[in-house]
């Protein structure tokens, strides 16, 4: 199902704020300049090299918000199949996806298209891209729910993203300076969502995007690309591509871990770029989410990183509070991080 284009006027333009609707100007990402690069080989028995990718990570997390991950341990034929699979449930005839068919997010598997703007508190450009998404409270995942013709590479791909959790915790804690069993501890990446995403080719482009620009709600991100290009990060005002490379992850932090972090790590906007070419772009996103048990459980910056050098930025909040917001502000490109602070 691929998304109408939404005719704005241009007073509706300059009302929403819509600087990305019409995107031909601003589609090359800015020359030579490419993302940190973390390479994870030698992360459970080289101390030494433990120290350079905890050095490497706190520079990426601080200055980027974005880097991309190597010999993370992942099976590159599990990446591929989990790609492969994706594809097959979009592409199959649009009677056979309706089942999945719901824009109600306490189901366990939703497929909608990003071009449902009814119902959103304001007009969005559309997007051209359509979503196969499924969750589950901490690792309790009832994978009998997953589509039957993905559900074995999904499967098999989330189990993968389980094992990963505790060496991304890890990865998140130390740079920060807390002890490195601070995040698995307190659970802050315990719930994951997956969605997979399809981003059909385009026959007007500048028209529009496959995701206009935004930040993610979650502590952690990690992305999963074919070999279509299109994703862009937002670094000093460049918008800057972000090539996939087979075997790679691109990891990317969200607003709630720069909330807790108090701006030690930065949350960036991104965007995806609809493609006129004639094959789609696909896509696995991972978001790493706190507990579900906890999520109405009071929170802020995190106090081993305050001092009276580095005061609270944030209020006290809960995700539950956070996510609320940001499912007002976030939908239509919007920051939800500034409600928060201080």
């Amino acid at each position: 199902m691929a998304p109408a284009l939404v005719d704005y006027t241009a007073a509706e333009k300059e009302l929403y704020e819509f600087d990305d609707l019409k995107i031909a100007p601003q589609n090359n990402g800015a020359d030579g300049v490419e993302i940190p690069v973390i390479d994870l080989e030698g992360f459970n028995d080289n101390d030494d090299q433990r120290v350079k990718m905890v050095n490497a990570i706190r520079y990426a997390c601080a200055t980027w918000g974005f880097f991309k991950i190597v010999n993370h341990g992942v099976p590159v034929a599990v990446m591929e199949e989990m790609v492969e699979s994706i594809r097959r449930f979009h592409e199959q005839p649009q009677e056979a996806k309706m089942e999945w068919y719901s824009r109600d997010f306490s189901r366990k598997v939703n497929y909608y298209s990003s071009g449902d703007i009814k119902g959103r508190a304001k007009p969005v450009p559309a997007e051209w891209r359509d979503t196969l998404s499924c969750r589950a409270a901490d690792d309790q995942w009832d994978f009998d729910a997953l589509p039957e013709l993905c559900r074995h590479e999904m499967k098999e791909y989330i189990k993968n993203m389980i094992d990963l959790q505790e060496k991304l915790s890890e990865l998140m804690s130390k740079p920060l300076g807390l002890s490195k069993d601070h995040l698995s501890s307190t659970g802050y990446l315990k719930s994951i969502k997956l969605s997979g995403h399809y981003y059909p080719a385009c026959p007007e482009p500048d028209l529009t995007l496959g995701t206009i620009k935004h930040s993610d709600p979650s502590l952690l991100t990690l992305v999963l690309q074919d070999k279509g290009n299109g994703l862009q990060v937002l670094h000093n005002d460049q918008w800057v591509d972000i090539p996939a490379v087979d075997g790679a992850f691109v990891a990317n932090i969200g607003d709630f871990m720069q909330l807790l972090s108090n701006d030690k790590f930065k949350s960036v906007e991104h965007r995806v770029l609809a493609t006129s070419f004639g094959k789609p772009r696909i896509s696995a996103v991972t978001f790493f989410l706190p507990c579900a048990k906890d999520i109405h459980k009071p929170c802020g910056p995190i106090k081993e990183l305050l001092s009276d050098n580095s005061p609270p930025i944030y209020r006290i909040t809960s995700y539950a509070e956070f996510m609320s917001h940001y499912r007002v502000v976030g939908q239509i490109g919007g920051r939800a991080l500034p409600h928060f602070k201080l």
